[in-house]
Formats: C-alpha cells, sequence, structure tokens
C-alpha cells in the first residue's frame, strides 16, 4: 500500500504539532520546515480543521494548534481521513471503476480485509508515539 503525498505531509505536519502542542504553527513555517509548499499544507490543515483535529486562529498568536490532545489522536483514523476518496483499487472508488469481473472477484474481500487490518493496526498508535523531538531554539 503506498500513502498519498497528501497524507504523507499531513503526518509530518502532525507530527511537528505534536511536538509542542501548545504552540501555534503557520502553514508558513511548516512549508520551510519540510521544503515543501505551502498552498498543498493549506488545504491539508483545512481538512484537518473541518475534522476537528487542528484549531487555527488568525492574528497575533495564531496559527494551527492541535485541538486534541496528541495521546487521543489514533493514526490509523488521520491516514483514514487524509486518504479520504483515494481507494485502494480502482472498485473500491465511488464510482465502483470500470471492472470486468466485479460480482466474480474473489480478491476485493481480501483486500478490504488488508486495508481494515492495516488501519487497524496503526491505530494502536497515538500521535504522541511519533511526535518529533522539540525544536530547541539556538
Amino acid at each position: 500500500m503506498r500513502l498519498t503525498s497528501f497524507t504523507d505531509y499531513g503526518l509530518r505536519m502532525l507530527m511537528r504539532m505534536a511536538s509542542q502542542p501548545g504552540q501555534g504553527y503557520s502553514t508558513a513555517d511548516l512549508a520551510e520546515e519540510f521544503r515543501l509548499s505551502r498552498n498543498h499544507l493549506t488545504k491539508i490543515m483545512q481538512r484537518l480543521a473541518r475534522a476537528g483535529i487542528v484549531e487555527t486562529r488568525r492574528g497575533a498568536g495564531g496559527g494551527a494548534y492541535l485541538r486534541i490532545p496528541a495521546e487521543d489522536i489514533r493514526l490509523g483514523d488521520i491516514v483514514a481521513l487524509l486518504e479520504q476518496g483515494q481507494a485502494l483499487v480502482e472498485c473500491f472508488g465511488d464510482e465502483g471503476g470500470d471492472c470486468t469481473i466485479d460480482g466474480s472477484c474473489r480478491l476485493k474481500a481480501r483486500l478490504r480485509k488488508a486495508e481494515r487490518a492495516f488501519l487497524e493496526d496503526l491505530n494502536q498508535t497515538t500521535l504522541a508515539d511519533i511526535a518529533l523531538p522539540a525544536r530547541t531554539t539556538a
């Protein structure tokens, strides 16, 4: 299984935010740290905010903050959220794809089971478990 860059970047952002949960993080700072597109990170941050994982604040003291304690955020739940709309295989998509063996395929059930097991295994880990080391100021 391969995760999208959307999920990869989202996990990086959350790992940094979990390192110092009381600190606000701007997408500009995160983009600079990880050498990623600010626009791309903004879209990811919006999805995380809509899901209630982060809270964004404008103005002085603004930025993005974890809304939920890192120890209560399960990795599998984050991956499922960020991978939303990305089907493991074509036939899992909203439209069902253009599969010529649908109805007689025995692979589909195995793949769904494997996908569930993957997310369940990731849910054994919290964001606190994978937080990056806190940055020190020089």
